[in-house]
């Protein structure tokens, strides 16, 4: 589903990803970990079409996309959620969320049949129904983040991109997040989750990918990842995860 072939990002003279490749097929969870400053966020930009690369090419379903804007990534079936949750402040929760399902994808649809969407994509994410209507400037950081994937999931994504959609979250929020992120899954949409819950990550993944410094410097199961010397030293500690 999508291949990502060689892919280097500079910012003037700072280099945020070197030369990193990695594929991912339907239906897989892959996890993109690694240090702050890494590169994971920076990758799923160039992937969503918000950076361009400065070298490398992005394949999603056969079709080069490395050079598309994020609209019309969009368009193709490749969402994304932001690290800092995007909103519209002024609309209300399931205005945000027609938005995506209006906008986000080729199909034409009704006002009505978009906010129809809307409110069974909010009660997807396990959004409050008596809060739909509340303007998003008045919610707190955990209804925001539902709301913005709830607006992703509205563009009918055969891919989504979520960058730490479960950061701020206390366990039992997490485990809800969990099980949320295996249901969307179960629906058939692709993952690819930046995370710094690494129990997150160990228990959802399909693959785990590690950045350090821009560079990949491991792929491959959970498990494996945990004994990897390399990933152990840069980042994982001696702790397990699993």
């Amino acid at each position: 589903m999508l291949s990502i072939h060689n892919v280097s990002k500079q910012f003037g003279g700072i280099t945020a990803i070197k030369d990193v490749s990695f594929e991912m097929e339907k239906g897989e969870i892959v996890g993109l970990v690694g240090p702050n400053g890494a590169g994971k966020s920076t990758l799923l930009n160039i992937v969503s079409g918000v950076y361009l690369p400065s070298s490398g090419t992005v394949i999603f379903g056969g079709e080069d996309i490395t050079y598309l804007k994020p609209n019309k990534v969009c368009k193709l079936g490749i969402a994304k959620t932001f690290q800092l949750v995007q909103s519209f402040p002024q609309l209300t929760a399931i205005q945000n969320v027609t938005v995506g399902a209006l906008f986000g994808n080729s199909e034409k649809i009704s006002m009505k049949e978009a906010e129809g969407k809307a409110e069974e994509k909010l009660e997807y994410v396990g959004y409050p129904r008596d809060k739909i209507n509340y303007p998003v400037k008045n919610l707190n950081v955990v209804e925001l983040k539902r709301i913005q994937l709830a607006r992703a999931l509205a563009t009918d994504p055969k891919l989504i991109l979520l960058d730490e959609v479960t950061t701020g979250l206390n366990p039992k929020e997490s485990n809800t997040a969990i099980s949320l992120i295996q249901k969307i899954r179960e629906s058939g949409i692709t993952i690819l989750m930046v995370e710094h819950v690494m129990r997150i990550i160990m228990n959802v993944s399909d693959r785990v990918v590690v950045l350090h410094h821009g560079k990949k410097i491991a792929e491959g199961t959970p498990e494996a990842i945990t004994k990897d010397e390399k990933v152990i030293s840069s980042y994982l500690g001696e702790k397990t995860y699993m």
